[in-house]
């Protein structure tokens, strides 16, 4: 009875939400003085999506997937890249229009909505995309500056230092850790980014864009298409190129830790993540197919491709225009990774989750100081040690992990029982407010529509009313008057003859679609999620992660044993796991609140988010899996030995339990300091309901949540 006892309270501990205060959340905004607040448009977040994806995707990733790993075939990869981008990009969209007005992003989000475990892995993947993003960042622009200088750089490193001794051209980046820690001290002096200088830094960058493309159509070589293939590496090589190619796309993230600071966040954020990657992707497919048709893939160079496309084709001049668009787009890459650093340490800190020294704040700068010295030092010394390559394939896996962990979330929250927080935060409105909401609103998956009449559900509509209204369906219509041979006629008669058909079509698949459904005992619409359904979602989701990643591991590796029968048995069982896994997530009824924005095709595009993820992490080498390991194990016993012991939800009930046993170690607290929403309270899946205070009774907090 002590362990399971024992066992009850940890896995309480793992699944704890932090409260929000709304009301102080409501007022901040407007009583802090020169607060930049509501000041960022949907452009100046794309602007800013852009400018942390597109810096070193464009002027590095590009080269080292076609000459490494996909050849032309890169274009691929990066499309593949791209959707799988998207699909976690919509998740994203829709988890931060839940909590809207926090910051933290995914970090913050998971830990109000879904758990403190969630939460810290969340944060811990972020905190490695970061790290790794600004010591990327630095290579690029060392390798950048090397280029300038024909290699000279790299050569003297390597004639008066020497190589690691792993890599013939591995050598220690000293100009990497210098520009790492000049960027970690310019941050750390309280130098904020400027919305102004991202845009012309953007602007740059879009303008040496085309002169890239424009420039390179005059290189174009069919040639080299043809020479070797379009995929010289094989569709293995594309995929292998793909999961590199997701490094691009990281960086539109950022644009959730605006949440305070947009004009209307409830539709910017996800609209801006969005075209953000829109964008990305038509830049990286341009640079690409030029790239590859103006070099052959195999002489691309390895540190500055683009410039050396104008080198190897006697356009020398034109590298040096490209050298300008790459320290643009390499140092807006590089502080958007070096800026959120710090700030998800420092919430993570002020939670308790990792140690409270690091939240820290310079009395004179304001800023999070050792935070950002920390992270930009282990910054420099990845930049110095680590290879580019070896770099961008780290970063990928941790923020890989870090979107299937918030499409998982998305689909969990859906299938809840009613979230008092997540609306009362929507539309930061109190959540009285929503108790005598209008119906006018139609709320669809992936936008907001306003209808004056209600339209019936799909159990009450009949087969008539699930297409678009047309004209009358009866064959012994007529056009009278009409003369016999008619074209017009013809033509009537013919529409009403098709017509007739898309009728019994129509009948016809909405009577398979009720056969269905009732076959699958899939629920109706006026089915209500309870906690036992949402807890049954929970764990088949969990349970659909792992059998993913069985599933996806005998696709990769079990193809050269497809003879074997024991393989085809496994890969049936698992396959018939994940499906049965689904049946029942999709069995179990939604939550019908309203968002401003939805994704849509939930369950449906959560599950591709979670099975893409899953395939292009597995897709990296084994040494990446192998540096990926020992950072979550360094992150796992940070957590367990010190952060779930010390967060600040413990703390909190640590002491209301004291001040509920009475005697001299009684400690008196008012509601207040209890970290409890006065109006509104979060109840996840797996904790018991609170129910809602009446009149003027304070809160109680509920320890078994805790």
């Amino acid at each position: 009875m002590g362990f399971r006892s024992a066992v009850d309270s940890i896995v309480r501990r793992l699944v704890r939400v932090k409260s929000l205060d709304i009301s102080g959340m409501n007022t901040r905004r407007d009583s802090v003085p020169g607060k930049l607040s509501k000041c960022l448009s949907t452009l100046d977040l794309v602007s800013l999506g852009v400018g942390s994806c597109m810096g070193t995707g464009m002027y590095v990733v590009s080269g080292l997937v076609a000459r490494e790993m996909a050849g032309p075939g890169v274009i691929l990869s990066f499309t593949v890249a791209a959707l799988a981008s998207i699909l976690s990009g919509v998740c994203y969209g829709e988890f931060g229009v839940r909590v809207p007005k926090t910051t933290g992003s995914a970090y913050m989000y998971s830990y109000v909505t879904v758990g403190e475990f969630t939460a810290f892995v969340i944060g811990w993947n972020l905190i490695l995309e970061y790290l790794i993003g600004t010591a990327a960042g630095a290579s690029a622009l060392s390798s950048c500056l090397d280029s300038l200088f024909t290699n000279k750089i790299s050569e003297f490193m390597m004639d008066h230092v020497g190589g690691f001794g792993i890599h013939t051209e591995t050598y220690p980046d000293l100009v990497a850790m210098v520009i790492a820690i000049i960027m970690t001290l310019i941050v750390t002096a309280g130098v904020k980014k400027s919305v102004t200088f991202n845009n012309i830094l953007n602007a740059i960058n879009l303008a040496i864009w085309v002169f890239m493309v424009v420039g390179g159509l005059f290189f174009i070589n069919g040639n080299n298409w043809s020479e070797n293939g379009f995929l010289p590496f094989g569709f293995s090589g594309v995929m292998t190129g793909a999961a590199t190619c997701f490094y691009a796309f990281i960086g539109f993230d950022i644009i959730a830790t605006t949440g305070e600071e947009a004009k209307n966040p409830s539709k910017a954020i996800p609209t801006a993540i969005l075209l953000s990657l829109v964008i990305c992707l038509v830049g990286y497919v341009s640079v690409s197919f030029v790239l590859t048709l103006a070099v052959p893939y195999y002489d691309i160079g390895r540190e500055a491709p683009l410039m050396d496309m104008f080198v190897q084709n006697h356009a020398e001049p034109g590298k040096y225009f490209v050298a300008i668009g790459s320290i643009a787009g390499l140092t807006v890459s590089l502080l958007g990774s070096l800026f959120p650093m710090p700030r998800v340490i420092y919430a993570m800190s002020t939670d308790g989750l990792l140690f409270r020294f690091l939240a820290r704040v310079n009395k004179i700068t304001q800023t999070p100081a050792v935070a950002t010295v920390i992270g930009g030092f282990l910054a420099a010394i990845l930049a110095l040690m680590v290879s580019l390559a070896d770099l961008i394939e780290m970063m990928s896996i941790g923020t890989l992990l870090a979107y299937t962990l918030v499409s998982m979330c998305v689909l969990i929250l859906r299938y809840q029982p009613h979230l008092d927080l997540a609306r009362g935060l929507n539309n930061g409105l109190p959540y009285d407010t929503f108790e005598n909401e209008d119906d006018d609103d139609e709320i669809t998956e992936g936008k907001v529509e306003e209808t004056s009449e209600t339209k019936p559900t799909l159990e009450e509509a009949g087969p008539e009313q699930l297409l678009p209204k047309l004209p009358t369906l009866d064959p012994a219509t007529r056009s009278y008057g009409a003369v016999e041979g008619d074209p017009e006629a013809d033509s009537f008669r013919n529409y009403n003859k098709w017509h007739f058909y898309l009728s019994r079509t129509r009948e016809f698949l909405y009577d398979c679609y009720q056969r269905l459904r009732v076959f699958m005992r899939l629920p109706d619409k006026t089915t209500l999620p309870t906690s036992a359904t949402g807890s049954v979602v929970t764990m088949a989701t969990l349970g659909l992660f792992f059998t993913f990643f069985i599933l996806n591991a005998i696709i990769i590796f079990g193809r050269q044993l497809l003879d074997q029968w024991w393989l085809i048995i496994i890969f049936l069982v698992v396959l018939a796991g994940v499906l049965g896994l689904i049946l029942k997530i999709i069995q179990q009824p939604q939550n019908p609140d309203k968002l401003p924005f939805m994704a849509p095709c939930v369950p449906l595009l959560p599950f591709c988010a979670m099975f893409v993820n899953v395939y292009l992490m597995l897709k990296l080498s084994p040494l990446t899996w192998v540096r990926f390991v020992i950072w979550m194990a360094a992150g796992l016993i940070i957590y367990f030995g010190y952060g779930i012991w010390n967060s600040n939800i413990e703390a909190r009930h640590h002491d209301v339990s004291r001040g509920s046993t009475g005697g001299k170690e009684a400690i008196l607290m008012d509601a207040k300091d209890v970290e409890m929403p006065t109006e509104t309270s979060m109840v996840p899946a797996h904790a018991k309901s609170v129910p809602k205070p009446e009149g003027d009774k304070e809160p109680v907090a509920d320890l078994e949540s805790d």
